[in-house]
């Protein structure tokens, strides 16, 4: 789950606070980099048990609607919002999935959820999404996944109060969540009509390979930092290192580290990305800047027999 970008993004930040903290010992900051993984991977988990914990609303009204309109004498079977969300196919298939019923029983439910929940399920049951989809003739299991997908897509993703929350509970999710709602996306998709409580979600890093990358760049950036900036100094067309924002110095600290250190990745994705990083994170020149420097430091260490690839590598 955890991929390339969200790993740049994080070195991008502990490399931030590593010198903001006059230096803390490398393996404390190695740690407290693979525990932002873990607290990554644990933003996954809640926002796909927040459709949980809807889900399991909607079982509890419509159990009680079914006990109401018995009492009345009335037949409690049909089209209704409460029913359908209870026995949406997919959501009971999350609902019965064992790496999420272990995360909910390990994790503290916090005082605002419950208010949240039932006005997201509000939310989801008044939507003009969920109006349509209860006019299906047929609700099979295709219908009823997609919808959750849109529900979460136009009502959890970019949510402003739910990010709020969540901001409020970790410090670790103020920049993630964003990241992390494509990923819960892409884990609705994954399931199928044959998906057992078993079903796998997506693990923790993308790959083995990316795990390994998190470390290796963050330790060369460490080790490389005279190195990458003594060629930011080069190449700063009479700039003093002291004048520049602290955070482009440090985007393009990261970014000629990897740079130096990987050479099988391309100069266009290793520059691209942290020209991204640099549009929301520093200032909105920044980009520009960082571009035409790291442009030029290239073209002086491709001269220079340092690096050989190209820029407009693929």
């Amino acid at each position: 789950m955890i991929n390339r970008e969200l790993i740049r993004l994080r070195i991008v930040q502990l490399t931030y606070a590593y010198y903001q903290g006059d230096g803390k010992p490398m393996d404390v900051a190695e740690k407290e980099l693979m525990f932002s993984f873990d607290k990554a991977y644990e933003l996954y988990l809640y926002l796909l048990s927040v459709l949980v914990k809807v889900h399991r609303l909607a079982i509890h009204k419509n159990e009680a609607r079914i006990a109401r309109m018995t009492r009345q004498g009335n037949n409690p079977n049909g089209i209704f919002p409460e029913k359908m969300l209870a026995e949406n196919k997919f959501l009971v298939q999350l609902n019965e999935n064992e790496t999420l019923i272990a995360y909910m029983e390990k994790k503290k439910e916090w005082i605002e959820e419950e208010a949240f929940i039932k006005k997201l399920y509000t939310t989801f049951t008044e939507s003009s999404i969920y109006e349509l989809y209860l006019t299906k003739e047929e609700f099979d299991y295709e219908a009823d996944r997609e919808v959750v997908r849109k529900l979460y897509k136009t009502f959890v993703q970019g949510n402003e109060d739910f990010d709020n929350l969540i901001e409020d509970h970790c410090i670790y999710w103020n920049d993630d969540k964003f990241l992390i709602d494509s990923f819960v996306l892409k884990t609705i998709k994954r399931f199928t009509p044959e998906s057992t409580p078993a079903q796998e979600l997506l693990p923790k890093f993308s790959s083995d390979e990316d795990s390994e990358f998190a470390l290796q760049l963050f330790r060369a950036v460490i080790a490389r930092a005279d190195e990458t900036r003594e060629i930011i100094r080069a190449n700063a067309r009479n700039w003093d290192l002291s004048r520049m924002a602290y955070m482009d110095v440090i985007i393009m600290q990261i970014a000629l580290a990897e740079i130096l250190e990987f050479p099988s990745i391309p100069l266009s994705v290793s520059i691209n990305e942290y020209l991204d990083i640099a549009k929301v994170y520093s200032t909105p020149r920044s980009a520009s800047y960082i571009n035409g420097l790291l442009d030029n430091a290239v073209t002086k260490l491709r001269a220079e027999g340092i690096i050989l690839k190209e820029r407009s590598a693929k």
